[in-house]
């Protein structure tokens, strides 16, 4: 039997290597990636030989090391049933919208790939995505640090102590530059193709050694819609909302920024009544979201 990996809250190198679109024996692993999503299973995948030297070490001048294995490729595979094949290409033509804003420099770009898929249920059509694998430091619009704490802290985990004072202060004028950069386009695509990303997602932004910043998670794309009514993704999540709130703190914690009232986007979707709502929205999700994940390790 065949269980649908759509279904499970997590899934392991056995059960890819089980999918029926899948080389058992291609000399790769799949292991879960931390940054697990609600729409996507995210997994990356590896070289069989730098899973060899992780789990039993290489010698290097009589001393034994075990190097973490480095992700080639990110692979994806989205979770949500797909009614059909034009449900899975009005997801892939959100992707490239995303693409034509933000990539190369600010988003890792994916191959998506439309395959068909067989389960003890039958067979249907699976939306997967072959991504390139960034590695940095997370960036959290939602936590405490800004302003220099903020961008200092990022540095000491991204760079050994003993970089010079000098390379410090290079790299926090490139962040502040990059992020300037990469909040221009979204609002540009906000205001010219009325979608955003998901920009609130605890993961979702992921600050590079370079300095840039990169969106890793697209598989919500949400419309932005100046209505009274407060949009929720298939999951029951306020994504837009909440992603454009993201926005602004973004705005403030790495440019220093104090949000313009006025700005048409800020001024409608920040309204302290629309904010007291969403975040009801939100609360009301984060409780539904522990009871399925209750029944789920349950079963």
């Amino acid at each position: 039997m065949l269980d649908d990996i759509r279904t499970k809250l997590f899934i392991t190198h056995g059960d890819v290597v089980r999918l029926n679109f899948i080389k058992s024996d291609g000399g790769y692993h799949f292991r879960r990636h931390f940054r697990q999503g609600l729409r996507s299973h995210v997994i990356e995948v590896l070289r069989g030989p730098d899973i060899d030297a992780e789990k039993f070490g290489i010698d290097c001048d009589g001393i034994r090391r075990y190097p973490r294995a480095r992700p080639l490729r990110i692979l994806r595979l989205f979770r949500t049933r797909l009614a059909d094949l034009q449900d899975a290409l009005d997801e892939i033509r959100r992707v490239k919208l995303v693409e034509r804003y933000l990539a190369p420099d600010f988003l890792a770009r994916s191959n998506e790939f439309i395959v068909e898929y067989v389960t003890a249920g039958g067979r249907g059509i699976l939306l997967c995505g072959l991504q390139e694998y960034v590695s940095g430091e997370i960036l959290n619009p939602w936590g405490m640090l800004s302003g220099d704490r903020l961008i200092e802290t990022l540095y000491d985990h991204l760079f050994p102590p003993q970089e010079q004072p000098s390379h410090r202060s290079r790299w926090a004028e490139t962040v502040r530059a990059e992020g300037a950069r990469f909040i221009g386009r979204i609002k540009q695509m906000i205001i010219e193709t009325g979608h955003v990303p998901d920009l609130a997602g605890m993961g979702n932004l992921v600050i590079v050694p370079s300095g840039g910043i990169k969106l890793v998670d697209i598989n919500n794309i949400a419309q932005v819609a100046f209505t009274t009514e407060i949009d929720l993704d298939d999951k029951g999540y306020p994504v837009c909302d909440k992603s454009i709130e993201a926005l602004a703190h973004l705005e403030a914690k790495l440019l220093g920024n104090t949000i313009d009232p006025t700005e048409k986007v800020y001024r409608f979707f920040l309204n302290p009544e629309r904010m007291g709502r969403v975040s009801e929205k939100e609360r009301l999700f984060y409780r539904d979201f522990k009871f399925r994940n209750g029944l789920e390790s349950a079963r």
